[in-house]
């Protein structure tokens, strides 16, 4: 995730990230100048299509169908972008619940054994989730603490263990059935939290509305100098591709933040959040 200050116009409007959109669409853009010449070129010069009156009103399509196009990328820009916050609202949670938790056990006055476990188990969940989101596994430093089958849901392996300690936990009257029902819905929240996650990675943007989303910003612009040239001659050349590149750049923005979880640079910065949850759960057990 970059981190900016949003009052900083100046290095927004000249400086050039490897983030931005421009960066993938320069190789769209300059063909669609080219193209957009071509078009110029042989309506002006070659068919003199200027004397004529009835391709001028080409226009007129563009000019129905703009207010079209823009609601499709708003409602396509304001769902990744809810999908993004909810993501951000469910590792915060994790965040939480991971504090809540390592809280209460340091109030148990548990045995050195235990209390190693669980600055363990604790933030060793929130890496599983991590590399499980992102189509990876995690097996973490110390992994003879708990015990991970690789071909298997590895952040449930850790959820399971760590119930599992708390049960034995109160099998051996070392915390009363009270605090095994509190632990456990601390417990329980990560499942919760992984399921939400999950939701979101798992189910992307229909594909029928993407593709068609991509299909009419493409006819959309590749249609415009030929109606335009006639009022901009050879300025379509500039003008037609920096229209691409305000309306393809928002598709692009909505692809990168519908997924948040992975290593894009406009993602949510989950690896901060993870090395914090390790971080505050060490203080808190240490």
């Amino acid at each position: 995730m970059i981190n900016y200050n949003p009052k900083e116009w100046v290095s927004f409007i000249f400086h050039i990230h490897k983030a931005d959109t421009i960066i993938k669409l320069w190789p769209l853009m300059v063909s669609v100048a080219v193209f957009s010449g071509g078009i110029a070129y042989v309506e002006l010069n070659y068919l003199r299509l200027a004397e004529t009156t009835y391709i001028k009103n080409v226009g007129m399509m563009h000019n129905l169908l703009g207010f079209v196009i823009s609601m499709l990328l708003v409602f396509r820009t304001n769902t990744s972008y809810d999908r993004w916050w909810d993501g951000r609202k469910l590792l915060g949670a994790l965040t939480n619940v991971s504090r809540n938790l390592a809280i209460k056990i340091k109030a148990l006055n548990l045995d050195s054994a235990e209390v190693d476990f669980f600055k363990y188990a604790i933030p060793k969940y929130a890496f599983a989730l991590k590399e499980h989101l992102r189509e990876k596994q995690y097996f973490g430093k110390d992994s003879f603490l708990i015990e991970i089958d690789g071909g298997k849901h590895i952040p449930n392996q850790v959820a399971t263990s760590i119930v599992s300690r708390i049960y034995t936990l109160q099998k051996d009257n070392k915390i009363s059935q009270e605090q095994l029902i509190i632990l456990s819905s601390d417990v329980s929240q990560f499942t919760d939290i992984c399921g939400g996650c999950e939701r979101i990675r798992n189910t992307p943007i229909p594909y029928s509305y993407s593709a068609f989303i991509k299909k009419f910003i493409f006819i959309y612009v590749i249609t415009l100098p030929f109606g335009w040239v006639f009022s901009l001659g050879y300025f379509v050349v500039p003008i037609v591709p920096f229209i691409l590149y305000v309306l393809a750049s928002l598709e692009l923005i909505a692809e990168e933040i519908e997924n948040p979880f992975n290593t894009d640079a406009n993602d949510l910065p989950v690896d901060e959040i993870c090395n914090n949850i390790e971080k505050h759960v060490g203080e808190i057990l240490g």
